[in-house]
């Protein structure tokens, strides 16, 4: 405790000291040279990037008042725009492109730096997002503390499914970072999280306390421990390590249902179903929104309830509602396939048909890297989830199994995509494919170091069950 206080001394101290002769006026809190004038706006700027990594709620608030202050400032407009990519709507992406319009109205007067945040944009506009990273990482060649270009290569390769571009491009990066430096915190929070997603659970651990010591706010990075917990089957340990640090998450956006969700999958593997759906109505479904990463939370915690036989009442039916109207999106696989959860064998056969085709149609065309996904884990995983909900599951078997190689591209992480792997495994077992279904629960827990939760443990009895000829359909119901 005492080197802790001495840091924060430290930290404080430079503060004052900065204070008091000033850094050079153009520079944000990074130390990344920015075209803004007024001290004001760039304390609102400073802001804004803290909120992007905190996955903070006034992050908007904050971004809108520098654009307010000003309009032309070409980072704040990239910014806004590749945030609301990032979201996974295609309704918004008139929006996104009339922040590139304002942008490029004022490209030439921008810094180098600022400018590559533009060209970003532009490529994720065109349908290239892995183009956006590329940019991201030549910023990062010659600003390696950009902290705000590291999130951004993080996030975009997180939603496009590459875990080992995440840990290489941090790793790449973390010389240059100062013990002092504004955003070692986050950049350690991301670390951890991309050492769990590459399977180095005990450094990711380590690695993700220590980015919560130096950044109380990083909810990534407390989140990322959660997932190792998930991940090594030690839910009770994930429980205590979330148990009185709500207030790491507390502050953040949409992003803390997140981490409800995450509590709620621990209750859930311990056998406390009923703490888990108490979490479901009053923290990961406490907002009814419609957007995909809530959706996603609340599907797959129904879905994996229901796959260990627990009654969810009529909460699919809001799911339903809201899935049924974003059939025709298209912007991401993940999105859809979670979508499909609440259509799929609700009453909702026409949607679900409906989006399946789309998926279908988009795989034909192929025009951007959206749709090359819709192909490949998209149509087979499409087309098993369905036949899932219809039951039949010799056919959402012979689907799923073909999605699996290539499901790591539809993005999320590894916690996220179970729930695809749970029910592959249990099409499996309801279709009588015994050796099948335990060659994938094998390989799942070799990528969970070896670590059983209570699920896999319950599927394995269900197979030697099936074996010594007791019938499979004593597994739990739907």
């Amino acid at each position: 405790m005492a080197f802790r206080a001495g840091l924060i001394l430290g930290a404080a101290q430079n503060i004052l000291f900065q204070a008091e002769i000033g850094p050079p006026m153009t520079q944000d809190i990074f130390g990344q040279e920015t075209s803004l004038s007024s001290a004001g706006t760039r304390k609102s700027w400073d802001a804004a990037q803290l909120g992007v990594l905190a996955h903070s709620a006034s992050t908007a608030e904050h971004l809108g008042a520098v654009l307010a202050a000003a309009p032309g400032f070409v980072l704040g407009q990239a910014i806004k725009g590749l945030s609301l990519l990032m979201l996974g709507r295609s309704e918004l992406l008139p929006m996104a492109r009339e922040a590139l319009k304002d942008a490029k109205a004022n490209y030439d007067s921008a810094l180098p730096r600022e400018q590559r945040y533009v060209d970003a944009l532009e490529a994720w506009l065109h349908g290239r997002p892995s183009r956006s990273i590329q940019i991201m990482e030549r910023v990062l060649t010659d600003f390696p503390t950009d902290t705000l270009a590291m999130k951004l290569s993080h996030g975009i390769r997180f939603i496009m499914g590459d875990p080992k571009g995440m840990r290489e491009s941090i790793e790449r990066v973390m010389p240059a970072y100062a013990p002092e430096h504004a955003g070692r915190g986050y950049l350690l929070g991301c670390y951890s999280f991309a050492l769990e997603e590459t399977g180095s659970y005990e450094k990711a651990e380590v690695t993700g306390r220590q980015a919560l010591w130096m950044a109380p706010d990083d909810a990534w990075g407390l989140h990322s421990v959660a997932h190792v917990h998930e991940m090594t089957g030690n839910a009770k340990q994930g429980l205590d390590w979330l148990e009185g640090r709500e207030e790491a998450w507390d502050h953040c956006n949409n992003f803390r249902y997140h981490v409800w969700w995450h509590k709620a999958l621990m209750h859930l593997d311990l056998g406390q179903a009923d703490k888990a759906l108490v979490l479901y109505d009053t923290e990961v479904r406490k907002d009814k929104t419609d957007d995909y990463r809530d959706i996603s939370n609340a599907t797959s915690l129904l879905m994996r309830l229901e796959l260990n036989g627990h009654a969810v009442g009529n909460r699919w039916e809001e799911l339903s509602e809201l899935c049924a109207n974003r059939t025709e999106d298209g912007s991401l696989i993940f999105a859809d396939l979670h979508y499909l959860l609440a259509l799929a064998g609700r009453d909702r056969k026409a949607e679900a048909r409906r989006l399946v085709t789309r998926i279908h149609e988009d795989a034909k065309t192929r025009n951007n890297e959206a749709q090359e996904r819709m192909a490949s884990p998209g149509c087979h995983a499409a087309n098993g989830l369905e036949a899932f909900g219809d039951g039949d599951y010799t056919l959402a078997f012979a689907h799923l199994t073909r999605a699996r190689k290539d499901m790591q591209l539809a993005g999320g992480s590894h916690a996220q995509r179970d729930v695809f792997e749970r029910m592959t495994i249990d099409a499996g077992l309801r279709a009588g494919e015994f050796d099948a279904a335990e060659a994938i629960l094998d390989d799942r827990r070799a990528k969970r170091a070896g670590g059983e939760d209570n699920y896999a443990l319950a599927r394995r009895e269900l197979i030697a069950a099936g074996r010594s000829g007791t019938d499979s359909q004593s597994m739990p119901a739907e």
